[in-house]
């Protein structure tokens, strides 16, 4: 625990082990904002309409912004307050907040989970956990702040909300049976990630996290107003322009698997900035541990024969978190090799 980057960032020099190699660094970093990511309104009345601008987006980028969509913005604010006083305590406070659990359905760590293996660190710290059933979970979740149970409680649901509105659009626009994916194993399982980027002393050199691509159905994400995520497409990066109030929600593989390679899991990749601390908030819905994932059969004929094989959720993510997201090898992993 004493390895969280919050509890000695100031230190003034990049750690070696922080340093990437030169092929994977950001280089000279400026956030000019180039092609915009989609932004869509979620209050358009013209329900066809979304769906579609939810499609497109989703094939071209495999990820968009969403306005309008029905979560408070005091609560949003107050949630974004809570996340940036809980990694502004002791470190010994927030270890023992976030170990309550023996199960650990709430932990605490710094670059990810794997630190002591890893040969490159990211420079970030993590508080994540289990968020649904409430009743099941909030027990663990940290007392400290003292707001934090009930502000966090209800912005969770509020998130689900959000989140099971999207999937439904989906389901529709995918042709799938209402609930296919809003209502079903492949939703009943998300996560909360609050992510904690301090100030880096070089952030030419190191990143908040590599290039990836969620192992999810879908991810929503509340940034902030700080810039750092950034998206690649046609072989540049495009920076995912901070929005007052907006939601940034990714496509996971998940969804890239089950549309049948029709909507896009999106690589992304974070990068951090010498002067300004950054928060982020992550609800990854995940499918329960022994979901079966696999192209939809709606989605499956002669014509359009499955691009992956069938596993089971969790084979995937044990087989993800090994690879460290690597996309070659899960990509290796997912494929169908007998077309």
């Amino acid at each position: 625990m004493e390895s969280l980057v919050s509890n000695w960032f100031n230190a003034g020099t990049l750690p070696d082990s922080y340093v990437f190699p030169q092929q994977n660094r950001p280089g000279k970093l400026d956030f000019c904002i180039g092609k915009m990511i989609p932004v869509i309104d979620l209050q358009n009345h013209n329900r066809n309409t979304t769906i579609q601008k939810i499609l497109d987006a989703s094939q071209e980028y495999g990820i968009f912004q969403v306005i309008n969509h029905g979560v408070p913005k005091e609560l949003m604010d107050d949630t974004m307050k809570v996340m940036k006083k809980f990694h502004a305590m002791p470190l010994n406070d927030k270890a023992r907040e976030c170990s309550k659990d023996p199960k650990k359905s709430c932990k605490l760590y710094t670059s990810s989970e794997h630190y002591s293996a890893e040969q490159i660190h990211c420079w970030r710290d993590v508080l994540v956990h289990q968020c649904h059933p409430l009743e099941d979970y909030m027990q663990f979740w940290p007392d400290k702040p003292s707001t934090y149970k009930e502000v966090v409680g209800r912005f969770t649901v509020e998130a689900r909300k959000m989140a099971t509105r999207i999937l439904e659009l989906i389901d529709q626009g995918l042709g799938f049976s209402p609930g296919y994916l809003s209502d079903s194993e492949y939703s009943q399982k998300p996560i909360l990630m609050v992510n904690h980027y301090p100030p880096c002393p070089d952030p030419c050199l190191t990143l908040g996290l590599p290039k990836h691509s969620d192992p999810s159905v879908i991810t929503i994400v509340l940034q902030g107003n700080v810039p750092g995520l950034q998206v690649f497409k046609d072989g540049e990066w495009l920076v995912v322009e901070p929005l007052a109030h907006a939601f940034v929600i990714n496509i996971g593989y998940v969804l890239q698997i089950i549309s049948n390679g029709k909507l896009k899991g999106v690589e992304h990749r974070v990068v951090t900035n010498s002067s300004i601390a950054r928060t982020t908030i992550s609800m990854f819905i995940y499918p329960s541990d022994d979901s079966l994932i696999q192209p939809a059969t709606a989605l499956i004929n002669a014509r359009n024969p499955p691009l992956y094989r069938a596993f089971i959720y969790k084979e995937f993510r044990s087989k993800y978190l090994s690879a460290a997201a690597d996309s070659k090898a899960v990509d290796e992993f997912i494929r169908q090799t007998t077309i």
